[in-house]
């Protein structure tokens, strides 16, 4: 069971200028993730995803491979402990935690296929056969007033019954597109925004104020991540839910945010805040608190399989058998090779829903020429 090697495979996907898409902080025609190969010593595989910039990954990979070649791959959690505490000069934000986030994603799904289990009964017994998503999309553009609202035609032509857009360059400009969305979809879809972190306090209130009237489930990343004191002010304030954290790093940030209260929806991202090793943590964070979660996907279809597991493993309490608002999956919508070519089986809503897979570890088929197309040598 022991681990062999480590190796990071970096992959990109460069869009035409003109098919550039993001968020009120910045648009890019570029994606960009290192995928991560583990090998055991009986051969078995597995695979992960780190996020972040790929050649400071690499940086990284020597030192953690020193740490955790040889090493049971059932134990690698003290290893990533041991790592933090010995190296806390390094901080747990960046790309060391990137890194283990991606290398404990592997490492889990290495350990599945070597007991025979998938990885969600491995990290807390499943609890679904099957999670909802909410349809992400509502990009901004190099010309957002022209290419709107067809991506939100799309959505509703697709069916999707929760959808989140991105908003944030003004308030003004947040009531017209939500308005927009809500003309398009009807009384009946759920709207999320989506602010990237880009409005000051005064500003969040300001757009929160206009969008109430229109019907809005939550607005995500409303101020800045070190802005502890603003969220707890908006939390208290905002008539709607406020959610926040993919831009935190490991259980201990998040725990900052969650004892004050701040938040009403926890969004770990796992390929960036310490895999399911930490997620699991930040989980049992929220739920103590009775804080909902849903977790941020943007990246390859190796994280939204992760996504897929952790969410199944969790427990729905406070709730029974009637939950009012199940736990999403963030599903992409974005033109993105990397969620679509790079597996043989890669995850696809049906119904508002995506399947766990009881296949060993995380379920996934890689399919390697796909990944080599896009990988970056």
């Amino acid at each position: 069971m022991d681990i062999a090697d480590i190796s990071f495979i970096p992959v990109q996907v460069q869009l035409p200028a003109d098919q550039a898409y993001g968020m009120a902080k910045a648009i890019g025609a570029t994606r960009a993730t290192t995928l991560v190969r583990l090998k055991l010593t009986d051969g078995t595989e597995g695979i992960g995803e780190c996020w972040g910039l790929p050649t400071v990954n690499q940086a990284m990979l020597p030192l953690l491979k020193g740490y955790l070649v040889g090493t049971n791959v059932l134990d690698v959690e003290h290893v990533f402990t041991q790592i933090i505490a010995k190296h806390y000069h390094f901080g747990v934000q960046g790309a060391l935690m990137w890194s283990i986030s991606g290398i404990d994603i592997a490492a889990k799904d290495a350990a599945g296929k070597l007991l025979g289990q998938p990885v969600a009964r491995l990290i807390g017994g499943i609890n679904a056969v099957r999670v909802p998503i909410y349809a992400s999309g509502g990009y901004l553009t190099t010309n957002s007033e022209r290419d709107f609202e067809p991506q939100i035609e799309a959505m509703a032509k697709a069916g999707h019954r929760t959808i989140k857009i991105k908003i944030g360059i003004s308030p003004t400009s947040d009531e017209q597109r939500v308005a927009a969305a809500r003309r398009i979809l009807g009384p009946d879809v759920e709207i999320l925004v989506d602010i990237n972190s880009n409005y000051t306090l005064d500003l969040a209130r300001e757009s929160i104020g206009r969008l109430v009237p229109h019907g809005i489930g939550w607005v995500e990343e409303p101020l800045a991540p070190q802005d502890l004191a603003g969220y707890e002010l908006l939390q208290r304030w905002s008539p709607v839910p406020i959610a926040t954290g993919e831009a935190l790093y490991t259980a201990f940030e998040f725990k900052r945010l969650i004892d004050r209260r701040a938040v009403d929806i926890v969004q770990p991202d796992l390929s960036l805040c310490g895999g399911f090793w930490q997620g699991r943590q930040i989980a049992q964070l929220a739920m103590m608190e009775h804080l909902r979660l849903s977790p941020h996907v943007w990246g390859t279809a190796v994280g939204l399989a992760a996504a897929i597991h952790f969410v199944a493993s969790l427990p729905v309490y406070p709730h029974a058998h009637n939950v009012p608002r199940p736990t999403l999956v963030e599903y992409d919508l974005g033109k993105n090779p990397l969620r679509d070519a790079i597996l043989r089986n890669p995850p696809k809503p049906v119904d508002g829903f995506l399947a766990v897979s009881d296949a060993p570890g995380l379920g996934i088929e890689v399919d390697w020429d796909g990944v080599e197309r896009h990988a970056v040598r």
